[in-house]
């Protein structure tokens, strides 16, 4: 190995040792690794000034292609991809725009009083609800609602939330691997490999889709008995919040579901249009922040910039490791392991997905293996949606297992603690790990079913 490729490959390491302890704010952590690829790797050893402008990728900004696409041609793979960055910001505008409109809690409450407030309906409405409005919306967003309004429910109807909240996390990360727009490892997939909305939500979308029913079933035998009312203390529902109650805003609560109901249309036609996720984020951001009159600083003010940070920091550091090539022995490396066999290499990258999610942030990961599995197909001479799609379900549904595999988990777990329901490791584990496997082996199966 080069000094260049050993100190793109150190970085990479420190940030993703860094991000693990959780001492530092990981935007920090990937922000000081990126400037360090940019200056030590780019700068010092390898003297290169396009790969320096090619890893900021700030000219991909100004072009036509960014913004409207008339054919499915490819974002840049190199360096930041601003169509993420972009979208993901546009959305977390608009989301608290619906929040501050009582959209969430409206949509929770409602749904209770449509299953007359009884705990096991509850329990599977609020799982199909969790993966519903993750298909959509950060799936972090989700949870914290849920999550709220689960303990709060949890108190009128004395059950224990817990079996709830856990179940709720899964079926969001589950609802997130549906869509393009759903986790952040589809929208990093899909907008750097040139997905339309259509073709996740006719591929991982079946997946998840079928998954989600084993899902539902696993957790109702694993959670029956921990539903049940405590004590056999009887509910007076007289006492119960309506769904109304909640609207904070009318007008606001009208507005926002009309922006949403327009975002929703425009991703799931953006392949016919030619629209593209960075132009749909911007201007669905516009339109909320337009319509906020003098509440649009504050939502501006909500905006999660930590973790846009996080994302710019991150897609510098596997900027460096693709310009060393790292990223192509890593895939040469996969092609000698599965040889010409489809199914083992589908299998490899599936259960190393999960399993490497597991244990650390899906987001780095899948940032990294978007490149490695652009590199095999090519070397491999194999189809890369078969590969995008095993990375994609690997990614999103291995974070699952773990307290600390998908940002959306660790939110889930937090809130649930501060209101005195602590969940360990041993008993998060002891529920999402045969979830996971559940779901792996599903999406494996229907991956060798249809490609291989």
């Amino acid at each position: 190995m080069t000094a260049a490729q050993i100190f793109a490959v150190a970085i990479f390491i420190v940030m993703f040792v860094l991000i693990v302890l959780d001492k530092i704010e990981r935007h920090y952590v990937t922000l000081g690794c990126g400037v360090l690829t940019i200056a030590g790797v780019f700068g010092v050893i390898m003297k290169d000034t396009e790969a320096i402008m090619e890893t900021l990728n700030l000219k991909s900004i100004v072009t036509l292609g960014f913004w409207y696409s008339a054919g499915s041609a490819e974002e840049s793979t190199a360096g930041i991809n601003w169509a993420t960055i972009i979208f993901i910001a546009g959305m977390m505008i608009m989301v608290e725009g619906m929040a501050k409109a009582g959209f969430f809690r409206w949509l929770c409450m409602l749904l209770a009083k449509l299953v007359n407030y009884k705990t096991i309906p509850l329990f599977i409405a609020f799982m199909v609800m969790s993966a519903g409005l993750a298909m959509f919306i950060d799936s972090i967003t989700v949870i914290l609602f849920l999550v709220a309004v689960t303990i709060e429910l949890a108190k009128l109807l004395k059950f224990n939330p817990v079996p709830m909240i856990l179940s709720e996390i899964f079926c969001a990360n589950l609802g997130g691997s549906a869509t393009m727009c759903g986790d952040p490892p589809n929208i990093i997939i899909g907008t750097s490999l040139g997905y339309s909305f259509s073709e996740f939500i006719t591929n991982t979308g079946i997946m998840a889709g079928i998954s989600l029913v084993l899902v539902i079933v696993y957790f109702f035998f694993v959670f029956r008995k921990e539903l049940s009312s405590k004590n056999g203390e009887r509910v007076d529902l007289s006492k119960m919040p309506t769904p109304r109650e909640a609207i904070l805003s009318k007008k606001d609560f009208a507005i926002s579901s009309v922006i949403f109901a327009c975002a929703v249309v425009m991703l799931v036609t953006h392949e016919y249009t030619g629209l593209t996720v960075a132009f749909i984020g911007t201007f669905i951001a516009a339109i909320t922040l337009l319509t906020s009159g003098k509440f649009a600083l504050q939502l501006l003010k909500k905006v999660d910039y930590k973790t846009l940070l996080f994302f710019i920091g991150l897609f510098m550091v596997v900027g460096g490791l693709e310009q060393t090539s790292i990223l192509e022995m890593i895939a040469g490396f996969i092609g000698e392991i599965s040889g010409d066999n489809l199914y083992l290499m589908v299998a490899i990258i599936i259960w190393l997905s999960a399993v490497a999610s597991a244990l650390v942030d899906n987001i780095p990961f899948a940032a990294t293996m978007v490149p490695v599995i652009k590199s095999l197909a090519a070397a491999q001479g194999v189809d890369l949606a078969t590969l995008t799609w095993a990375l994609s379900m690997g990614t999103d549904i291995g974070g699952s297992a773990t307290p600390i595999g998908a940002s959306a988990n660790v939110v889930g777990i937090s809130v649930a603690a501060k209101n005195g329901h602590i969940v360990g490791w041993g008993k998060y584990c002891k529920a999402a790990v045969p979830a996971t496997i559940i779901v792996i082996l599903v999406s494996m199966l229907f991956i060798f079913a249809r490609y291989c």
